[in-house]
């Protein structure tokens, strides 16, 4: 791996890299990890090898324009991609699906969901204006898309006042003013199980593995269908405005088999 390479690429963008050993955080490190930390003289990109595998980072696009570069891990034969880069406020790190991803461009468009995409093919939306953090087809803030539903008609007793709305345990959730969600698969959420356990996976979780009763386990909907109105917030980015309700759609950054080497979520 060409260090000064991968160095002045990311310099490029304005921004720092670190490759160092990887940490075991887990009882199963992965190969590697790519993430986001901060020191003090500000944030960089920091990759880290498990030292008995071999990984090669390659940064296969770069756009400056944008402030992003589309980085390619090889581990073996297996190929992850990641699109690193500056969102507003803070610099990111996604995991992207899709083997035929190879330009940021690309890359951008399979982290939109399906939904986006099929409302963006309905427009007729110029190429232009898909890249774009709000369009005819959707507003975004961050990993969350937010597709105009003005026809909706909601019953004012069933809206959710600053609810959060997170991928998972451990992000920093997006607070939305208003919210309104149908009801979806009931669902066991903790630390160790960011996506959840249903009631069933849940029951036999606890017999087999009894010590992880002590989890701090609650309660959520996995694949509801939620609706948004009014501010949305979150500290990295700012602040949106929803004058009718959207619905709620995060990337499919959790599709990429590489999301379990990104530690940087939010």
């Amino acid at each position: 791996m060409d260090m000064k390479l991968l160095e002045s690429k990311f310099l490029r963008l304005g921004a720092r890299v670190a490759v160092g050993e990887h940490v075991n955080r887990f009882r199963s490190p992965a190969p590697f990890t790519v993430d986001v930390r901060e020191d003090g003289k500000g944030e960089y990109f920091d990759l880290r090898i498990n030292p008995s595998v071999e990984v090669e980072f390659e940064v296969i696009d770069l756009r400056p324009d944008l402030r992003h570069l589309l980085l390619l891990a090889r581990n073996g034969s297996q190929k992850e991609k990641f699109l690193c880069g500056h969102d507003e406020r803070h610099w990111f790190v996604a995991a992207v699906p899709g083997a035929a991803v190879s330009t940021v461009n690309t890359a951008m468009l399979a982290l939109k969901p399906r939904a986006v995409r099929a409302e963006e093919t309905r427009l007729k939306l110029k190429t232009k204006d898909q890249f774009r953090r709000r369009n005819a087809a959707f507003v975004r803030q961050g990993e969350w898309f937010f597709i105009p539903a003005p026809d909706l008609r909601v019953d004012e007793k069933l809206i959710l006042r600053n609810e959060p709305l997170s991928r998972g345990t451990g992000s920093k959730p997006h607070v939305c003013e208003q919210v309104f969600r149908r009801i979806g698969i009931a669902v066991y959420v903790c630390r160790q199980h960011p996506y959840g356990l249903t009631e069933k996976e849940y029951r036999e979780q606890l017999k087999d593995f009894p010590h992880t009763r002590n989890y701090d386990w609650r309660m959520m909907q996995r694949s509801a269908v939620v609706y948004a109105r009014g501010r949305v917030s979150h500290s990295d980015h700012k602040t949106v405005y929803l004058g009718v309700w959207h619905r709620v759609l995060m990337n499919t950054e959790n599709e990429a088999p590489s999301m379990s080497h990104v530690v940087f979520l939010d």
